[in-house]
């Protein structure tokens, strides 16, 4: 993918705290764990390194604190090649966190919100330009929901495709919806999506993935299923997120939907073979022969 391709996240970014046991522990129960790990974690953090792994010029709108963590982190997506320049230090305040079970394939996930609540309207209005001059703008819901709005109308008056992925789910306002040029939920969000609003005036905005069966689009009306790739699962964190990041590189790359969403599985695939959410994420080289060998 063309380096020049400028991908700009506003999202969020929070150190993950990971256990691993054998089983989920009931109500009241205590179950003993295996591993404990802290890796770098953020829907908006793991997909603006998704991305960047994947080729993009990636720039971060968000914030930490002025903590450890909030340090730590900054330096990592550093490290990763990423734009810094707007992720603001917010002195007093804690970097946010996420708590993470995994257990028997799969995952129980905690967000403590922490500086992420603090990426406020005033704040990414200086970031304009940042905006303006994207390819493609990526947002996740783990951000004040105002701020979220205030970013899409902001990219849709100035003509850059904006990514939405709704996630953790929240009730989207409608300024949104109109604005968004994709719309990414997984089966479960988009199960609660619909039961709030209908699907049928958003289909050509829709982009949902299904886990192992693959993702779900709409071609003037009609469904098609882009199939996933057979890989050995270590870890599902994450794997949304790589998706997101590597869609983003395509679409602002020119890519047709199917074509990105083909790549942004593969990415996604890839990417749960590891434990950590950006552990596994993958270089576009690895990405394109990993398709070469299985299609």
């Amino acid at each position: 993918m063309n380096k020049s391709t400028i991908v700009t996240v506003v999202g969020s970014i929070n150190m993950d705290l990971t256990v691993t046991t054998d089983r989920v522990p009931e109500k009241g129960e205590t179950v003993m764990g295996k591993n404990f790990a802290t890796y770098p974690g953020g829907k908006g953090a793991n997909q603006a390194v998704a991305a960047a792994r994947l080729g993009a010029t990636v720039q971060l709108i968000g914030a930490v604190g002025d903590d450890t963590f909030g340090k730590s982190l900054r330096e990592n997506l550093q490290r990763e090649g990423i734009d810094t320049t707007g992720v603001e230090i917010k002195e007093g305040i804690a970097t946010g966190t996420a708590t993470i079970m995994l257990a028997e394939q799969d995952n129980r996930i905690i967000v403590a919100p922490g500086a992420n609540s603090h990426v406020t309207i005033d704040m990414v209005a200086k970031y304009e330009e940042q905006i303006k001059n994207s390819d493609v703008v990526l947002l996740q819901l783990e951000i004040p929901m105002e701020t979220i709005s205030y970013v899409t109308s902001l990219a849709h008056q100035f003509q850059v495709p904006i990514i939405v992925n709704p996630a953790p789910y929240q009730q989207l306002p409608e300024e949104v919806y109109q604005a968004a040029t994709f719309i990414t939920p997984n089966e479960g969000e988009a199960k609660e999506m619909f039961s709030e609003v209908s699907p049928k005036g958003l289909q050509d905005k829709l982009i949902i993935t299904k886990g192992s069966e693959g993702t779900l689009y709409f071609d003037h009306k009609k469904e098609k299923l882009v199939p996933a790739y057979s890989v050995s699962v270590q870890d599902t964190t994450g794997a949304g997120d790589t998706f997101n990041g590597a869609l983003a590189v395509q679409i602002g790359g020119g890519a047709t939907r199917e074509a990105a969403i083909q790549f942004a599985n593969a990415a996604a695939g890839l990417s749960v073979t590891k434990i950590g959410a950006q552990a596994g994420m993958p270089s576009s080289e690895q990405v394109l022969e990993f398709m070469q060998k299985n299609k």
